[in-house]
């Protein structure tokens, strides 16, 4: 009873004609998922770049390994397939080769194989997929579903992805405003108020917001040593420096007491030495 369930688990064989890259990627997966694979090449001495665990012979002999050939060769090739065409009898050829060119010949590549091996049961697949995909097993839908995992999203990753767009957006709008106020044939419509208004506290207001978006996409990156490649800070420190400064400066120019006399000096007003000053009053003694 062992014997007949060993049996029952035991996979056919897969030949494989062509050791290229297809021909070594269709061979890679068929391997991990349990197949035997005996490839069928011109120089069977040659296995350097073949996978692991795979036999190889002659072509001939592979195909009296396996009922299921996948031919992974160019039809340029395909003048040894002839010679088999006893051999490939009642077997199953997979023709997974593409042409060059669009219309190149007048009938397909699996047509032109059932001409040349009629005994054989040709059939087109795998012809839409790359040896790439075969190799890093991106249509593998199990190794997939074992990568898809569910992550937990961060409250604080959220609010300040949120945060982070919203500043770039509004900063991005005021920047647009203050560049159509900037043309001749607006500024010239508006009076010196409006234009100072939009000119002065939204250029500011959209400095702020601009600033604040890229401080929101480093956060705390500039407290973290791993951040600093070779020991440079990343460009968008660099970036927020000057714009820092001048917020800096501006906080304190708007200061009450700063402001005051920013105010004043505006308004015409000078400082007069002690020296020349014009006393404001007027002594009892002399008035009597």
């Amino acid at each position: 009873m062992a014997g007949v369930g060993e049996n029952a688990n035991k996979r056919e064989t897969i030949c494989i004609f062509g050791t290229g890259d297809f021909g070594r990627s269709l061979g890679m997966r068929l391997l991990k998922s349990g197949y035997p694979v005996v490839y069928g090449s011109r120089d069977p001495k040659n296995t350097t770049l073949l996978p692991s665990g795979a036999q190889v012979f002659s072509h001939a002999e592979a195909l009296n390994t396996s009922k299921i050939v996948f031919l992974a060769v160019h039809r340029e090739n395909y003048e040894f397939i002839s010679a088999l065409s006893d051999q490939l009898d009642g077997k199953v050829l997979v023709d997974v080769s593409n042409n060059l060119k669009m219309n190149q010949y007048p009938e397909s590549n699996a047509q032109y194989l059932s001409q040349l091996v009629p005994k054989a049961n040709v059939v087109k697949g795998f012809n839409t997929v790359s040896a790439w995909a075969l190799q890093s097993g991106s249509l593998d839908a199990s190794s997939q579903s074992k990568k898809n995992k569910t992550m937990q999203m961060s409250k604080v990753l959220s609010w300040r992805l949120d945060l982070y767009f919203a500043l770039g957006m509004l900063g991005f709008a005021l920047y647009v405003l203050l560049g159509i106020t900037s043309l001749p044939s607006v500024s010239n419509s508006v009076n010196w108020r409006e234009f100072r208004f939009v000119q002065s506290k939204l250029g500011y207001a959209t400095l702020l917001l601009c600033t604040a978006h890229a401080a929101v996409f480093g956060w705390d990156r500039f407290l973290q040593p791993k951040w600093y490649r070779w020991g440079l800070p990343q460009a968008y420190m660099l970036g927020i420096v000057i714009p820092c400064t001048v917020l800096v400066l501006k906080l304190i120019l708007i200061t009450p007491c700063v402001d005051k006399m920013i105010t004043r000096i505006r308004q015409g007003w000078e400082r007069v030495p002690k020296d020349q000053e014009v006393p404001t009053h007027v002594n009892n003694s002399s008035l009597a």
